[in-house]
């Protein structure tokens, strides 16, 4: 049972990099990410669990941006909000670096190895991943024996609302050619 009444601190960015590379490096097609990420948080302690989740939400709160749902949009051929939800965290799930390249520009997603590999439909099961939205609760409640505990201590949390930036229309094929010319060669031409 937890004992600790202080407020949650967010994870230094270099640690929650850290923890993601660890269970990148554990993941295995019998054990997921996800899964892996899972028993790497449950291995620490509830504080850890909940610093993770509070920065887990503000990175994949930035990548809450009109032009990064188009590239899922065009990678899932479509993209709902629970699907862009699932996107974001596959992304993370890539590592920082891949997460600062989509960031700096969501086109570069084209340039990921599975793209490029001849399959780019595949893609598509690497960065729509739903169970890494939920690790850090999964672990939470392992280590507190409790989920009434995460939503106490997770639920008074503020959330803004984000700039996305210009929105545009998913449908309008020469607009995503313009804004997202590579991911659209793959998806929309069927180049890739």
């Amino acid at each position: 049972m937890i004992t600790d009444t202080s407020l949650p601190q967010p994870l230094p960015l270099d640690d929650f990099w850290r923890l993601i590379d660890e269970a990148r490096t554990r993941t295995t097609p019998e054990r997921p990410f996800a899964t892996v990420l899972t028993d790497v948080l449950a291995s620490s302690s509830p504080g850890q669990a909940l610093g993770y989740e509070l920065t887990f939400t503000a990175v994949h709160g930035a990548l809450y941006r009109w032009d990064v749902w188009a590239a899922g949009y065009l990678i899932g051929g479509g993209c709902s909000d629970d699907s862009f939800m699932d996107f974001r965290a596959g992304v993370i799930a890539q590592g920082r670096s891949w997460y600062e390249r989509v960031l700096a520009a969501p086109d570069s997603l084209a340039e990921h190895p599975v793209a490029q590999s001849g399959e780019p439909t595949m893609l598509e099961e690497i960065v729509f991943d739903e169970d890494s939205n939920y690790a850090a609760s999964r672990a939470f409640s392992r280590l507190a024996g409790s989920e009434e505990l995460w939503e106490a201590a997770t639920g008074s949390s503020t959330r803004h609302e984000p700039d996305m930036g210009e929105s545009f229309d998913f449908d309008d094929d020469d607009e995503m050619r313009r804004r997202l010319p590579a991911l659209a060669a793959l998806f929309l031409d069927g180049e890739g």
